[in-house]
């Protein structure tokens, strides 16, 4: 039996200073960042996933953020075979995204990561191309093809 892909939206919000916004999942022992995602509800279209995720994963409400760019394409990833039974209830192989570039028009005190269900402990503001490094190994090609989404959008590669 093949498994499907779980659609999903994630964002790479962006502050002033160009810093991508990643934060340290609850879950995990691993010391492993990643953008704010999740799945979409039945019959929700990308983009409002997307605003609901941020929302729901960082507090950072709507009229804090302008949406810069979408992916032109759905980015996959795969999970590892001691996750894909685990997770969603072992229905999927992985997740399909829609990813949006969005500016981040508030300041560190309007991120709460105390929500109603948490998901983070932590985050930071680190350059975009640093990403790859600090994702869980498994998500590495994923947020290497979101960067390279986003590429003409982003600051320059420094190293």
């Amino acid at each position: 039996m093949t498994l499907e892909y779980r659609p999903a939206a994630a964002v790479m919000l962006l502050n002033a200073d160009d810093k991508v916004f990643v934060a340290q999942r609850i879950d995990s022992s691993l010391d492993a960042w990643q953008m704010p995602q999740g799945g979409l509800d039945p019959g929700e279209d990308a983009r409002t996933g997307a605003l609901r995720e941020l929302e729901e994963e960082t507090g950072i409400g709507t009229h804090l953020v302008e949406v810069i760019a979408q992916s032109s394409r759905e980015l996959l990833y795969d999970l590892p075979p001691e996750l894909a039974g685990k997770l969603w209830k072992g229905r999927y192989a992985g997740q399909r995204q829609s990813w949006f570039l969005m500016r981040f028009l508030g300041s560190d005190v309007d991120v709460n990561l105390d929500t109603e269900h948490p998901e983070f402990r932590n985050f930071q503001w680190v350059d975009p191309w640093r990403l790859p490094e600090l994702i869980v190994a498994f998500k590495k090609p994923l947020y290497e093809a979101v960067l390279d989404e986003f590429a003409a959008h982003l600051p320059p590669r420094t190293t």
